[in-house]
């Protein structure tokens, strides 16, 4: 053979790799089989590494494990595994209903998207109680989307009793479990049909990769979300699901960080003059708690909390003061985060009064002592305005 052949077909894979810790990365768009009666076997075979590979296979079995679940489907982003699942189990002609605290993208890719495709989107009231709900829903309804705690003022939901009286009409639920990470709460082991994470959060914990998932029990809507992803042509990189990994394996170290480090800072915070209230379902007291108590078995980084009524001024100054706190809309990395979250109600259609400006944050991994003097270096600022 001439050299040029050779050089294409030389250096091929040892027969046998040597075993390490993590899986092997492997990168590759065209995947050899073994012989002519694979070509079409698609049950046996991945026919494009699209698909995913050993690191792709390697986190979707843990997360499995994680979430409990048959099968776990990936994705390039938190958004686009919501999209995603609500595009491979909705179709023209039928009504989701989505609680009106949801996630501001969630909302609008239900206005933007599925109603454009003929699906019906109602919003309904967080606090409504789970049999108002259910009862209340059109024959048409096919899905109920939830979000517990909400991700911005931490309305918690009993999503346990909304599957089981949605399961009972025939209408499938969906939970976005981004802030129990699958690991503080398990919406599958609470009867929920379809667990949803922004593994960006959490599980990737250093904020530098994208991927979302979803998991399930029900094998037949494993396979219907499977064929959402080939249909839609989704993929993640080797690389990336590597990196999420890697994460996934000190989740349960970090989380207890953040959950021990934020009830710190909310229970500092509360006695604060200038805040309001606190929204945090892990701290006693506050509204969910009792929720929370019951159906979880930790909680994470991220809370809200209100203050006393003052000038826009005022909250600028205290986002700006901030030190050590990033402003920043992601979360779930090692680093502490503000945000003001007042703009993002104007789409909501229960419209709520907090006592004051809304701010969210996310504790990371910093020295607790360390967020409470930088916190109060804003408060103080928010105070000298606020006059």
């Amino acid at each position: 053979m001439s050299d040029e052949t050779r050089l294409i077909h030389a250096g091929k894979l040892p027969g046998a790799l040597v075993r390490t810790v993590g899986p092997p990365i492997q990168k590759g768009s065209t995947v050899l089989l073994p012989n002519a009666a694979a070509l079409y076997d698609d049950d046996n075979f991945i026919t494009y590494g699209r698909a995913g590979l050993s690191a792709q296979a390697s986190l979707q079995d843990a997360l499995a494990v994680l979430e409990g679940a048959v099968g776990v489907t990936l994705y390039p982003s938190g958004i686009a595994a919501i999209s995603g699942m609500l595009m491979a189990l909705l179709k023209a002609g039928d009504e989701i209903l989505v609680v009106d605290t949801v996630y501001k993208p969630v909302r609008r890719f239900c206005d933007s998207v599925l109603k454009r495709f003929g699906v019906k989107v109602s919003y309904y009231d967080a606090a409504l109680p789970p049999e108002d709900l259910v009862a209340g829903a059109s024959d048409a309804v096919r899905m109920i989307f939830m979000e517990t705690p909400g991700s911005l003022t931490f309305e918690m939901q009993d999503m346990g009793r909304i599957a089981e009286l949605a399961r009972a009409r025939g209408i499938l639920t969906a939970a976005d479990n981004t802030w129990g990470a699958g690991l503080t709460y398990k919406p599958l082991a609470h009867g929920v049909d379809v667990s949803v994470q922004a593994l960006t959060k959490y599980v990737g914990g250093h904020s530098d990769v994208f991927m979302g998932s979803a998991a399930a029990r029900d094998p037949a809507l494993v396979r219907r979300l499977a064929d959402g992803i080939n249909h839609m042509g989704w993929a993640v990189s080797g690389e990336d699901a590597y990196a999420m990994l890697r994460g996934l394996r000190t989740l349960p170290v970090r989380m207890a960080r953040h959950q021990e480090s934020a009830l710190r800072v909310a229970a500092w915070l509360r006695e604060q003059p200038e805040v309001a209230a606190l929204y945090h379902p892990a701290l006693p007291g506050c509204p969910g708690h009792d929720i929370w108590t019951r159906d979880f078995k930790g909680a994470c980084g991220l809370f809200a909390f209100s203050l006393k009524p003052a000038p826009q001024a005022a909250v600028d100054a205290f986002l700006d003061a901030l030190h050590i706190f990033g402003l920043g809309f992601s979360w779930g990395g090692f680093e502490s985060l503000a945000i003001w979250c007042d703009p993002q109600f104007k789409v909501r259609g229960f419209q709520r009064d907090y006592g004051g400006p809304v701010i969210r944050l996310h504790i990371g991994l910093e020295a607790p002592d360390d967020l409470i003097a930088d916190l109060r270096g804003g408060l103080d600022a928010y105070a000298d305005r606020a006059v």
